[in-house]
């Protein structure tokens, strides 16, 4: 298949244990987010696939965790650099077939994806290092050993810097990986396969298969399968609960948020917008980290939203494809209606439309078959309201008001999730001192992030776990101590 001018191959095809063959699913249209136009037809694959797939992580999970871990880290650093050959190329596939805009896709590359790659490479020596220490008992050796065969669910917003933050240290700990990456991401994920291909991984180590429920089900219930790590919603979360409890498999989950931006009064306005306004927009709202909700004191509400609506007003809306072009589409139809129906609550809730708040109304013509929504601001928006609490995965921001710290602190508490947020401050040591206060995976002081050169990860409804950064690695494996007796 060829988009424009980049050639993709193995579209009807399955990588299974480090080789290509035919796949045994259904034939699918790909439609362009952007266009509604057809992009192309693949084959998705199929549950007998996937039960191939494990067989052949099963077969290699001994060879896999017996090879040197500098062998380990250097095939996959060879996996980056071929990747990193082909940067231009996904970013342009991932906005065609995602919707994600070029602009996004290379920040995401370079501030998130490389880092987290590297970190995992650069740290796992340290992390995987034997330790020997004294007892009662006599000497006990502690090490690290894979928990076995990890099936790994990627997102189709963000399925390379995933690969990165889950994927890459799973496979330094010794674990074989079957992939299932969502089928909103099976070109992305054709030219991410043929580049371990290339990397030289053993047969058996890495499967990628870009497939629907079906196929995720068929993964998670296979005894074979030691561990799921899944970035996604809660009813697939539920999903893989069900299917791995009865036999005690390892679970990591990462399942959004409704992350909160606390700015406090002494923060400069200026430098808050360079971080909110892309912490609160990107991807079109489709950002699991994203600063959903705003908190504003009492004696800045009025001035902050009169800023945020110029701010929001600009927001280029259009072809993922124009390095221009600030927000995209989101991934179809079904995001659109579902996004509609939060900004219909809000204002039936009494919240103030500020900004957007529909379709937009001046795109192209070749546009106009596409799934967007336009970047929406509203204000007053009650703590305990519908679009206050739940993660709307579009574009749209709640702006909430606080009396004090102490309130404030209360409401970015005050829902089932907790993944990231952010504080703005004039004084860091303030900020670092709210931030503790935040119970979230990650809070960023004047910044917005996380950095995925760290452990990263959910509390509360957002999920168990840690993925990314050297730390991550462990997620993947067993501790084992070895007393030696005298």
């Amino acid at each position: 298949m060829v988009i424009e001018g980049i050639g993709v191959q193995h579209v009807d095809d399955v990588f299974i244990g480090g080789a290509w063959r035919p796949a045994t699913g259904e034939r699918r249209t790909v439609l362009a987010p952007a266009t509604g136009a057809v992009v192309g037809e693949v084959t998705d694959p199929s549950p007998a696939d996937a039960a191939e797939a494990v067989a052949a992580a099963d077969a290699a999970r001994g060879a896999w965790a017996d090879t040197p871990l500098a062998e380990r880290i250097a095939v996959c650093g060879r996996w980056l650099d071929d990747l990193d050959a082909r940067a231009g190329d996904l970013d342009v596939v991932w906005a065609i077939e995602a919707g994600m805009p070029v602009r996004h896709g290379k920040g995401l590359y370079r501030f998130a994806t490389v880092p987290a790659w590297k970190s995992v490479l650069d740290g796992a020596p340290a992390v995987l290092a034997e330790v020997r220490r004294g007892s009662e008992l006599g000497e006990v050796v502690l090490t690290r050993e894979p928990v076995g065969v990890v099936v790994g669910i990627l997102p189709y917003n963000g399925p390379i810097v995933t690969v990165a933050s889950k994927i890459v240290p799973a496979l330094i700990a010794g674990c074989p990986v079957v992939i299932k990456a969502a089928p909103e991401s099976h070109l992305t994920m054709a030219i991410a396969a043929e580049a371990a291909r290339t990397a030289g991984f053993p047969a058996g180590v890495v499967s990628v298969l870009a497939g629907g429920v079906d196929v995720g089900r068929a993964l998670t219930r296979d005894p074979r399968v030691d561990m799921v790590s899944l970035t996604g919603g809660h009813v697939a979360a539920q999903d893989v609960l069900a299917a791995t409890h009865g036999r005690y498999a390892r679970t990591q989950l990462e399942l959004g948020g409704k992350s909160a931006a606390i700015i406090l009064d002494d923060a400069p306005l200026d430098k808050v917008l360079r971080q909110l306004v892309p912490g609160a927009t990107g991807g079109a709202g489709q950002v699991c980290a994203l600063l959903s909700r705003v908190l504003v004191s009492d004696a800045r509400y009025d001035e902050v939203v009169e800023a945020l609506k110029p701010a929001w007003e600009r927001l280029r809306i259009g072809d993922p494809l124009d390095t221009a072009t600030h927000v995209g589409p989101l991934i179809n139809a079904a995001a659109v209606d579902r996004t509609r129906g939060f900004v219909q609550r809000a204002l039936a809730d009494g919240a103030r439309l500020v900004a957007g708040g529909g379709v937009p109304q001046n795109l192209p013509e070749e546009l106009r078959g596409g799934s967007f929504h336009e970047p929406t601001l509203f204000a007053d928006v009650a703590p305990d309201s519908d679009l206050a609490q739940h993660e709307v995965f579009g574009p749209v921001t709640a702006v909430i008001r606080y009396a004090d710290v102490d309130d404030a602190v209360r409401i970015a508490n005050g829902t089932d999730l907790g993944l990231s947020g952010s504080v703005f401050a004039a004084d860091t040591e303030t900020g670092i001192a709210v931030a503790r206060r935040i119970r979230s995976g990650s809070v960023g002081v004047n910044a917005f992030g996380p950095a995925m050169s760290a452990p990263f990860g959910g509390r509360k409804a957002s999920g168990w776990g840690r993925e990314a950064g050297p730390e991550g690695i462990l997620g993947f494996t067993e501790g084992k101590q070895i007393l030696v007796g005298g």
